[in-house]
């Protein structure tokens, strides 16, 4: 089925990774946890344990800097049968303190396609993570005044999409929905029969990753830049 977009009125824009660097952090982050927990257990072993833990806690902690770091600490904790230091344990906190304070890296045409965008389009942010996080960066990204609306998601699944909608008054045929993720930003939105395009950063959480089987015969569109938006809608 070939996409027109000829009904759309709002455009729907993740935040991480498809307007501004998010995850490279993340990756950096893990790195140096590692590194300060590799006398109790090797790099590779410590990656797939703080995965999990990851995955335990999102429940409780939802996404997000915060509820990483808490995770480290139990994993730093466990990891080294509660003889972690107070030193090792300050370094972690400071790990999380780096990357909420990271400056705001803008993608590539990000600003110049969203000037474009808005001239015709109702555009919005919907994203998931930290509440404080998330409008911090907003703020300091200088993209606020582009978009008609904010909402930081507790999750993105297509009920959450559904209550956005519904929010918003309009039909599913009537939105766009671009990001980074299949998984979050692509695949619920089109179960929903709204429209999706899939820009892919070039690093993906292993939370995000879908195999081939949930992508056959789903109707969407892949850009290689945000930019080719433009040329696509107008």
């Amino acid at each position: 089925m070939k996409n027109t977009y000829q009904n759309i009125k709002v455009i729907g824009f993740d935040a991480d990774d498809t307007l501004w660097v998010n995850e490279t952090y993340f990756r950096d982050a893990e790195a140096k946890f590692a590194e300060l927990l590799c006398g109790f257990e090797t790099k590779n072993k410590i990656d797939q344990e703080l995965f999990k833990k990851e995955m335990q806690n999102l429940p409780t902690y939802g996404y997000g800097v915060k509820g990483f770091v808490l995770s480290m600490v139990e994993m730093a904790l466990e990891l080294s049968n509660y003889t972690i230091s107070n030193t090792i344990i300050s370094k972690i906190l400071d790990i999380g303190k780096e990357m909420i304070n990271q400056p705001v890296e803008l993608l590539d045409g990000v600003e110049q396609t969203l000037i474009t965008l808005s001239k015709n389009y109702k555009l919005i942010v919907a994203t998931k993570g930290d509440l404080l996080d998330q409008e911090r960066k907003l703020e300091k990204s200088g993209l606020l005044d582009y978009f008609h609306h904010i909402e930081v998601l507790s999750d993105k699944k297509e009920a959450n999409y559904s209550k956005l909608l519904n929010h918003l008054d309009i039909k599913p045929s009537e939105f766009l929905m671009i990001g980074n993720s299949l998984k979050s930003d692509v695949l619920p939105l089109v179960n929903l029969k709204a429209n999706a395009i899939h820009i892919p950063f070039h690093t993906t959480w292993q939370h995000e990753v879908v195999n081939e089987n949930d992508i056959t015969n789903k109707n969407y569109k892949t850009l290689n830049c945000i930019l080719d938006l433009v040329k696509l809608l107008n």
